[in-house]
């Protein structure tokens, strides 16, 4: 038997075996799923700092944790309060927030909703980490924290639904009906389902609902959240095309026309989340989320006009774009010294590299998808940007940092969390998703040489567009 250890944490003393991983005592999140890379999980012990994913206790410690904000979250959805007779729920899992719509069938609006952050987050910032989880741990610990913190949501509105329509990426989707995910993580990459699912509640643990409803998928990793956006805009005008964009760990992309369409997810990894830049954050109090110069002086708003801790997506993408603009950075990317913003909070040589590498996957991924499809520019309708961001995304701070083409930039539309608008419109009677994607067909850029070719190209920046 371990000998007990006393732990002191902010005050609070507890018992713990020697061995005992800091981390396991934290209500803390750790994007990097625990390896020790991010370095957002730091706290003090004994007045040192330490990693509390990797500090293993084995004596008596003191420890003091830095504080952390909740997840700003806007659905872009108005709600009216007043309730109906004919009531059901829709539901968006993202990865980094959840968020639950109060629906009115009868008026087919939406009631009320509630955001809140995906405590899966513990287990890491992406569905990488949670997959390597449900490798090594099984898919239980997920499945548990998330109907747990759905039910505390479902609680507040006090009522009791028919039905919940579900829409969410292939992995979270398999944590919610606490199907095993590990397979999506291991070639050749292969989902226990992508069919629509519909289940009684009570099967999976959530609590005043009859009856789950899942949107389909259209492959590992374009999912149910994306269907639920391409259901929400609808189909372009005759022999147009319309492109729909979800900035994420994976950005999807789906090019599709009335008659059919492609999709790929492109590899950006978090670094518009955060999770991998050295200042990086979620949307949370005190991110830095617009940036500009004006002449020689530097503007900058953070969320909640709070003091600067750090930088989340729609600040990378301003600061690159300026710093990019200034010939700080120069067309390849290069960087003399780091850039401070405000005091402690900075953008490094290393985190231009990463992204580089991500706006790259995105912007090489709209290329390769035009040109297998024989698309041009003039035959683009509209580009749908979506996202958990990109509702606050400076769409000309988009095109010089080489997110997105500049032919696109007057065609571009934002859209504030499409997948719970569309989750919401499949649940008030406009579901006729199905017959349409079936004619999307899923394109596995790894080994399709025009991208590779692109995404070589596009790492640099076209200082000749600013």
């Amino acid at each position: 038997m371990s000998d007990k250890v006393k732990v002191v944490i902010n005050g609070n003393k507890v018992l713990v075996n020697t061995g005992t991983r800091l981390s396991d005592l934290l209500d803390i999140e750790k994007p990097c799923g625990g390896k020790g890379t991010c370095g957002k999980c730091k706290v003090k012990v004994n007045e040192k700092e330490e990693l509390a994913c990797k500090y293993i206790i084995n004596s008596n410690i003191q420890v003091e944790t830095y504080k952390q904000s909740k997840i700003i979250s806007e659905t872009g959805i108005q709600s009216s309060g007043k309730l109906t007779e004919n009531l059901c729920f829709a539901l968006d899992i993202g990865t980094t927030t959840i968020a639950l719509a109060l629906v009115s069938i009868d008026e087919k609006r939406v009631v009320k909703v509630l955001t809140s952050t995906n405590p899966q987050r513990k287990f890491g910032a992406d569905v990488i980490t949670r997959i390597e989880h449900c490798q090594k741990n099984g898919v239980k610990d997920l499945h548990e924290i998330l109907v747990t913190e759905i039910n505390k949501m479902i609680s507040q509105f006090n009522v009791n639904v028919e039905m919940m329509f579900v829409c969410a990426n292939v992995t979270m989707l398999h944590t919610f009906f606490n199907v095993d995910c590990s397979s999506i993580g291991i070639a050749p990459y292969t989902p226990a389902f992508l069919e629509g699912k519909t289940v009684s509640a009570q099967t999976i643990g959530i609590k005043d609902v009859e009856t789950i409803i899942s949107l389909p998928s259209i492959s590992s990793f374009v999912g149910a959240d994306i269907v639920a956006g391409l259901n929400l805009i609808g189909m372009p005008e005759d022999d147009k095309f319309n492109l729909l964009i979800d900035l994420g760990t994976n950005a999807e992309v789906v090019l599709y026309s009335k008659t059919f369409g492609v999709a790929t997810a492109a590899a950006a990894g978090p670094c518009f989340e955060g999770a991998n830049i050295s200042c990086g954050m979620s949307a949370i109090n005190g991110a830095i989320c617009a940036f500009k110069f004006d002449g020689d002086c530097v503007k900058f708003t953070t969320i909640n006009d709070e003091i600067p801790i750090g930088i989340c997506g729609t600040g990378l993408i301003d600061v690159i774009s300026e710093l990019v603009k200034k010939g700080i950075i120069d067309q390849t990317g290069y960087m003399e010294d780091d850039y401070v913003i405000y005091e402690s909070v900075h953008l490094s040589a290393k985190d231009v590299r990463q992204f580089q590498l991500a706006k790259s996957a995105v912007y090489s991924a709209i290329l390769a998808l035009m040109k297998i499809a024989n698309v041009s520019f003039e035959n683009l309708s509209t580009l749908y940007l979506s996202g958990g961001f990109s509702a606050k995304i400076n769409i000309l701070s988009a095109i010089n940092s080489g997110l997105i083409p500049k032919e696109l930039g007057e065609k571009t539309v934002v859209l504030s969390n499409s997948s719970l608008q569309g989750a919401v419109k499949y649940a008030c009677g406009n579901c006729g998703i199905q017959q349409f994607i079936d004619t999307i067909k899923y394109i596995d850029l790894s080994s399709n040489a025009y991208f590779s070719q692109q995404f070589m190209e596009n790492m640099a920046f076209d200082v000749d567009c600013l």
